[in-house]
């Protein structure tokens, strides 16, 4: 039997440092689309030359798109197209397991 080469694909992107869970974080967002700033508040410990570049990566996979916004000073919202959005949410019933089955570690 042969492992599904469309899954092996969907897990080469998952499978790389960061990119689920920034897919994860933005749908979980308004609108799925959340600022730079705030992305990278709250995937602690991520540094901003790696957001950058996997932002950039998930980007080019056509996974979220780049916008900036002209405001004085300028920023930088990212959303998630749709082929984004239909992955995150594939990823609901993992989430759901990893609530019933998964221990986070005591950082007591």
């Amino acid at each position: 039997m042969e492992v599904c080469p469309y899954i092996e694909e969907t897990f080469k992107i998952l499978g790389r440092s960061w990119n689920g869970l920034i897919l994860h974080y933005l749908s979980k967002c308004p609108e799925n689309r959340a600022h730079f700033s705030d992305i990278k508040r709250d995937l602690k410990p991520i540094t901003n030359r790696a957001l950058s570049l996997k932002l950039a990566e998930l980007a080019d996979a056509q996974f979220l798109v780049k916008e900036i916004i002209s405001e004085n000073p300028p920023s930088v919202c990212y959303y998630l197209t749709e082929k984004g959005a239909t992955l995150a949410h594939a990823l609901e019933p993992l989430e759901d397991w990893a609530h019933h089955y998964m221990e986070l570690p005591d950082h007591s």
